[in-house]
């Protein structure tokens, strides 16, 4: 089968040899295109890292400046740390005092006796309660390890529990509440206060209440009844108080229309600042006693004083004269009063503090429409802590349409409030007690931030020795954002040089720079020879950290390279070095720590300060960076136009790059077919040759 040949394949004649060198030719404007287009997208990618060299400069720059600014910073020390410590906001003063930790505020945490691993809790609704939160429980029955998880499952930060193990095969169960402070002991009720018992965690004990106010000669006159203004109103009396001893104790004592008394407290509880006065009162609205005096005739109405005749002289009476004023009967009607104020802490020194009762004629929020409570009941609970000196409770009812009733007056000791004591405490509530510059101050909390002005005291445990609280200047962390800043700038420099030169000594010097970064960054030398932009931001940059910026007239810091920042910080005098001149900047370390220490102030002023009163940051180093450096990165700025009108460039030369694929494929397609079809002839008359070739080799043998 030899000679046989198939056009397009066998390519006898090196016809694609042929059309490649041919399509050689009709893609050289293809590929100078797509040259182009790389050379876009390099100087894209160029201009993207300078956007982000310079943008990482300036958020650092920012910091110097801003209201965040770390010359601000405050750092404390504390000469106990295990006991207590704090934290300084940016406003503290610089300071150091002295606290003494009495006692850390502490939560109730008790322990169960110890339980057979067996034991069982109970089912029912378990509720406890941390101050004024609670949660419930709707148990099933189980294990203890059952109920403690379904415990911390629901505990909502109220409490936790944890099982721990106790001899062999015993266990024993603690709950903790998980809010510091006495006034947030834990609370066992329902199903929780009976297991509570059971499991031996607490013992029931009896209240020590005592009642006063039950006696009428307990209720005695108010000093000062407050006379008022239109004398037809009856005074504040104790005449209109009552008491009802067939009454319950929620309605023992009434108060009328106008009533007013004082009840002494007895000396054990005034004595006593750990218990606490509860009493409830309730007003009820009755008819008005204005509408009655009102009704009342204000003066007599005397009869005519007549007259007499005498021969025909009518001889008139000279009237009555009395001391009654002539203008009673035009007094206006009196109005119903109604004054909510109506409860009163009498001190000592007869001061009277008023006990807030705005709300005392709308129904409480909580009490919902099964309550036998009247809705209209406020209850009331004084601490003799916070009423210190308090000596009588007065109610005033300056009302003229409404009585009170008021109950009695219980005091209990608020440690024996909840009616039973753990057997086993690992810690019972209790406020944090310190001492601050030998001033005794009480919290429910041990992170206490209002006894310092910006300053968080946070106790752990209680002092052995007079504990000493420092607040001094971040030092730390000024240097660390002011060689930020410095290492900041020298890239972004570093990254305009490389672009904006073609000496290769530029990528040597940088030491910082991967073998890789390094061989990326000779890609782009000198790339941007032409444009002056980069030159531009560079000269401006070096011109804003050389400047002087004298921010007030006694200023002693004013230029960058006084702190140790500066081009030569070093000093060096060496031979000439072109590398120095480049534009970067140095530290000189010991010139920096030294300014920092003394001068910190007057640094932070030389970044960013005020220089017409209008309390507005207006000049300094950062305050102008930042501003130079904005108009170049921000959106719309001159790096943002520069990248735009490039994806500009790039989409055009894709879309003629596609055009010329398109071209040069239809152009092979050409080639390769026409150079098919004259193989595919070249084939047939070399065919035809050789079978004439071969009936001449027939005829020729046949003679």
């Amino acid at each position: 089968m030899a000679g046989i040949s198939i056009p397009g394949v066998t390519d006898q004649y090196n016809t694609s040899s042929t059309v490649e060198k041919l399509m050689q030719v009709e893609r050289i404007p293809l590929t100078r295109e797509q040259k182009q287009l790389d050379d876009y997208n390099a100087q894209r990618d160029a201009w993207r890292q300078v956007n982000t060299q310079l943008t990482s400069l300036r958020d650092s720059i920012k910091t110097l400046y801003s209201f965040e600014n770390p010359f601000n910073n405050k750092i404390t020390t504390s000469t106990d740390e295990n006991a207590i410590t704090a934290t300084a906001n940016r406003g503290a003063d610089l300071q150091s005092f002295k606290i003494d930790v009495i006692q850390p505020a502490t939560a109730d945490r008790f322990l169960t006796n110890e339980l057979p691993v067996e034991y069982t809790v109970p089912s029912g609704m378990y509720t406890y309660k941390v101050g004024e939160k609670q949660i419930n429980i709707n148990w099933k029955g189980g294990s203890v390890k059952e109920f403690s998880d379904a415990i911390n499952k629901r505990s909502n930060g109220i409490v936790k529990s944890m099982v721990i193990g106790a001899s062999a095969g015993k266990k024993t169960l603690m709950i903790e509440a998980l809010t510091t402070g006495k006034e947030n002991k834990l609370i066992f009720e329902g199903a929780a206060k009976d297991f509570a018992i059971s499991s031996g965690m607490v013992t029931p004990i009896k209240s020590n209440t005592e009642s006063f106010g039950t006696k009428p000669s307990d209720l005695v006159s108010i000093k000062n009844n407050g006379k008022p203004e239109d004398n037809r109103i009856p005074v504040l009396s104790r005449t209109r108080t009552q008491i009802n001893p067939e009454a319950d104790s929620k309605n023992l004592i009434e108060v009328q229309p106008r009533g007013a008394f004082q009840v002494e407290i007895p000396s054990k509880i005034r004595n006593n600042t750990g218990f606490h006065i509860t009493f409830s009162i309730t007003p009820e609205k009755t008819e008005d006693i204005t509408e009655e005096i009102n009704q009342k005739n204000l003066r007599p109405i005397l009869p005519d004083a007549g007259f007499a005749t005498f021969e025909g002289i009518d001889i008139f009476n000279q009237s009555s004269e009395t001391l009654l004023s002539n203008t009673n009967n035009d007094l206006p009607p009196l109005e119903e009063i109604i004054n909510k104020n109506v409860l009163f802490a009498v001190m000592d020194d007869g001061s009277e503090i008023e006990i807030p009762t705005k709300d005392i004629f709308e129904p409480a929020k909580d009490i919902d429409s099964t309550n036998q409570e009247n809705p209209y009941t406020k209850t009331f609970d004084l601490s003799m802590e916070e009423y210190k000196g308090l000596r009588y409770i007065a109610i005033k009812n300056e009302n003229t349409g409404y009585n009170f009733f008021i109950s009695s007056f219980n005091a209990y000791d608020a440690n024996e409030k909840t009616g039973y004591t753990p057997n086993h405490p690992v810690s019972e509530a209790a406020d944090a007690i310190i001492k601050y510059e030998g001033i005794t101050i009480e919290r429910p909390s041990n992170t206490i931030d209002d006894i310092v002005p910006e300053i968080t005291l946070n106790i752990f445990d209680k002092t052995d020795k007079t504990a000493t609280i420092s607040v001094k200047a971040d030092k730390d962390a000024s240097k660390e954002a002011l060689i930020e800043f410095v290492g900041k700038y020298n890239q972004a420099v570093a990254k305009i040089n490389i672009l904006s030169q073609n000496k290769n000594e530029i990528i040597e010097e940088l030491d910082y720079l991967t073998d890789e970064e390094k061989s990326k960054s000779r890609e782009q030398l000198g790339m941007f020879q032409t444009d002056f932009s980069l030159t531009s931001i560079k000269s401006n940059m070096q011109s804003i950290i050389s400047t002087g910026y004298r921010f007030s007239e006694d200023a002693q810091i004013t230029m960058l390279n006084q702190i140790g920042i500066d081009t030569n910080a070093s000093g060096y005098s060496g031979s000439y070095s072109q590398s120095r001149l480049r534009g970067y900047l140095e530290i000189d370390e010991k010139k920096l720590d030294e300014a920092l220490e003394n001068n910190l102030n007057e640094i932070k002023n030389i970044f960013g300060y005020d220089s017409d009163g209008d309390l507005i940051i207006d000049s300094g180093i950062a305050y102008k960076l930042d501003k130079q450096i904005t108009a170049y990165t921000q959106t719309g700025g001159i790096l943002a136009m520069k990248t735009s009108s490039l994806d500009s460039k790039i989409k055009s030369s894709e879309s003629k790059i596609s055009r010329l694929e398109q071209q040069m494929d239809d152009k092979e397609a050409q080639l390769r077919q026409k150079y098919s079809a004259m193989e595919g002839s070249l084939n047939s008359l070399e065919s035809q040759q050789n079978t004439i070739s071969n009936f001449t080799k027939q005829q020729n043998n046949s003679r």
